[in-house]
C-alpha cells in the first residue's frame, strides 16, 4: 500500500525512500517484528483457551517432551498474519514473482493448519493424510511455478561455475514443484525442539535476502557470474518479512516455549524457502544454505530405509536432533549446535555467489 501511495505522490521528499528495496526490506523485517510482537500475547492466549491441553505429546518420543504437554500449537498463525500484513504494506504488488512466493506461503500455511486441527481435535498424530496432504501441496506448488517459468525461465543453473546451466525444459516444472514441497516438508520434520527450525529458517531467510537483491540487478548478476532475474530483487522484501516474523515468534518460542509453531507455521516457511529459490534460480543453493534442513530429512528416510532392509536402527531416534537428545545431549544444546550449523551452511552458501 505504501508503494502504491509513494508511487502516486512521484516518490517525493521522504516518499522517495520506498523506491529502494533496501530500504522497504529493513522497514519490513521491523514491521513484521513489531507486529508479532504486539499480537504474540493474544495469539497465545487464544490458542491455549481454544485448544484445552494443546498439541498431542508422542509417547514413543523423548521422556523429556513430556513436560510440554499443555503447550499449544498453531503459532505459525502469527508467523502468518504478521508477515503478510508486513508485506501488504510495503511490497511492490506489481510483481509476479512476489504473488508467486506469497500464494506457496499461505496455501501451505492453510493446508498446514488443518493438519494441526485434525490433530488437536482428534488428540491425534497422525493429522490429514499424507498422501492428501502431498496432493494439495503439489497443486500449489505447480500453479506458483507456472506463474514463476516466465520471469525465471526453465534452466537449472550450476553453483561455483559461472553461465552455466542445465536446460530441463517441461521437466523443470516438476523438478522446482519438488523442490518447494520437499523443503515444506523437510522444515515440518525439523521442527522438533524449542527454537530448532525457527533460527535457522531465519538465518536462510537472511542469505536469500542478499541472494535476491543480487539476482535482481543486472550490473551485480553479471559481475558474479549469476541469471539475472527481472524482478527478484523484490523478494529480498519477502525475506525480510519472514526474518523479522521468525524473530518475533522465536521470542514466544524460545525454550521453554510457550507456544509451537505447528505444520502451520513450518510448511509455510519451508515451503517459502523452496519458492524463493525456484523464483531466484538458486534450487541447488538452496541444498547448501537450507542443509541443516536437509540432513534431518535424510536421517529419516536412512532410518526407515535401513529398519526395513535390517530390521535395526542407525540412529537411536529420527530425526536426528533426536538422536542426538538420547545420546545425552541437552535440548538447548542441541538446538544451539544446530543453529551453528546452519550459520556455517549460509556462509558456504553465500560463497558460491563469488567462487565461479
Amino acid at each position: 500500500m505504501l508503494y502504491l501511495l509513494a508511487q502516486w505522490l512521484e516518490f517525493e521528499g521522504l516518499f522517495n525512500l520506498v523506491r529502494y528495496q533496501t530500504f522497504r526490506a529493513g522497514a519490513t523485517l521491523l514491521t513484521a517484528l513489531v507486529i508479532g510482537l504486539v499480537i504474540g500475547p493474544k495469539f497465545i492466549n487464544m490458542l491455549r483457551v481454544r485448544q484445552g491441553k494443546g498439541q498431542p505429546i508422542r509417547e514413543d518420543g523423548p521422556k523429556t517432551h513430556l513436560a510440554k504437554v499443555g503447550t499449544p500449537t498453531m503459532g505459525g498463525l502469527m508467523i502468518l498474519t504478521s508477515l503478510t500484513l508486513a508485506m501488504l504494506l510495503w511490497m511492490n504488488p506489481a510483481t509476479p514473482l512476489v504473488w508467486a512466493c506469497l500464494a506457496v506461503t499461505v496455501g501451505f500455511g492453510i493446508i498446514g493448519f488443518f493438519d494441526d486441527l485434525d490433530k488437536v481435535t482428534r488428540r491425534s498424530h497422525k493429522g490429514v493424510s499424507g498422501k492428501v496432504r502431498l496432493l494439495l501441496e503439489f497443486a500449489v506448488a505447480g500453479v506458483a511455478v507456472w506463474l514463476m517459468v516466465e520471469p525465471s525461465g526453465t534452466d537449472l543453473y550450476v553453483p561455483f561455475m559461472a553461465d552455466r546451466y542445465i536446460p530441463l525444459g517441461p521437466f523443470y516444472y516438476l523438478f522446482a514443484a519438488t523442490v518447494i514441497v520437499g523443503f515444506g516438508n523437510a522444515v515440518n520434520l525439523t521442527d522438533g525442539l524449542d527454537g530448532l527450525a525457527t533460527m535457522p529458517i531465519v538465518i536462510a531467510a537472511g542469505a536469500f535476502l542478499l541472494i535476491c537483491y543480487l539476482v535482481g540487478r543486472v550490473d551485480y548478476s553479471d559481475y558474479l557470474g549469476i541469471p539475472y532475474v527481472p524482478g527478484a530483487g523484490e523478494l529480498a522484501v519477502l525475506c525480510a518479512a519472514i526474518m523479522g516474523a521468525g524473530l518475533a515468534f522465536l521470542w514466544f518460542n524460545a525454550p521453554p516455549a510457550a507456544v509451537f509453531m505447528g505444520d502451520t507455521g513450518s510448511l509455510a516457511l519451508g515451503g517459502a524457502l523452496g519458492a524463493i529459490s525456484v523464483a531466484a534460480n538458486h534450487e541447488v543453493v538452496l541444498f547448501i544454505i537450507g542443509g541443516l534442513f536437509v540432513m534431518e530429512t535424510a536421517s529419516v528416510i536412512i532410518q526407515v530405509f535401513w529398519f526395513k532392509r535390517t530390521g535395526k536402527r542407525i540412529f537411536r531416534m529420527a530425526p536426528i536432533h533426536h538422536h542426538f537428545e538420547q545420546l545425552g545431549w541437552s535440548e538447548s544444546k542441541v538446538v544451539i549446535r544446530f543453529w551453528i550449523i546452519a550459520i556455517v551452511l549460509a556462509v558456504l552458501g553465500l560463497a558460491t555467489l563469488k567462487l565461479r
